[in-house]
């Protein structure tokens, strides 16, 4: 058996696909696969939090990861962190997580989830709608800028790089197609973007025969 643990946002649990998110669409994946190959078994825990930082995620990770182990199971971590920790505060000039503290949090998740598994990946981080973002509805003291999410995504890329774990490069790739027709509000994906986002995590994982 494989238990995949995957920790994120409001994106990895899924806010505004009908279909319950990328993250839901890849357990289906899977349970077909348990359903027709009698000799794997995959458990998807979808960990997303809406709205969560890399703070967030580091105050609760070991709780929410000792619930779900087993002893002697293969054990993969994945994570969907960053796009909050990128959103600018206006009223005090900075980030929500300045990017030095990211660094720093990103490397102890990594340190973190090494006890658990040397399975780790990092799915990286989405484009934004910047006509919709800057600022967002519903708070006009923050933002989302692609000139941002691209610094926070180089910095999981380095850490992946450095520390020899996967990363899931997605902000290329998103903006290869016609990625604002991906979005429901600017800065979550609608269904179609969703759906990216799966084929790519699922072709990842099987091109490198973690699943």
């Amino acid at each position: 058996m494989t238990r995949i643990l995957i920790f994120g946002d409001s994106i990895t649990y899924g806010a505004w696909d009908r279909e319950g998110g990328w993250v839901q669409r890849l357990r289906k994946f899977l349970d077909e696969k348990n359903l027709t190959e009698p000799d794997v078994y995959y458990l998807i825990y979808n960990l997303g939090v809406s709205g969560n930082t890399s703070e967030d995620l580091l105050e609760r990770f070991e709780f929410e990861t000792k619930q779900r182990l087993k002893e002697h199971e293969r054990t993969i971590i994945v994570f969907a962190i960053g796009l909050n920790d990128s959103q600018f505060v206006h009223s005090k000039s900075s980030h929500r997580v300045p990017i030095d503290r990211f660094k720093d949090n990103i490397q102890k998740l990594i340190k973190l989830a090494r006890k658990i598994s040397s399975k780790i990946i990092f799915v990286g981080l989405t484009p934004v709608d910047e006509d919709k973002t800057t600022p967002i509805p519903w708070d006009d003291d923050k933002s989302y800028k692609n000139r941002y999410i691209e610094k926070y995504n180089e910095v999981i890329k380095k850490a992946c790089k450095e520390n020899r774990i996967y990363f899931i490069e997605i902000f290329e790739k998103l903006k290869s197609f016609d990625y604002q027709e991906l979005l429901e509000d600017g800065l979550h994906p609608n269904s179609n973007g969703h759906e990216k986002i799966f084929e790519i995590v699922k072709d990842f994982l099987i091109e490198n025969g973690l699943v």
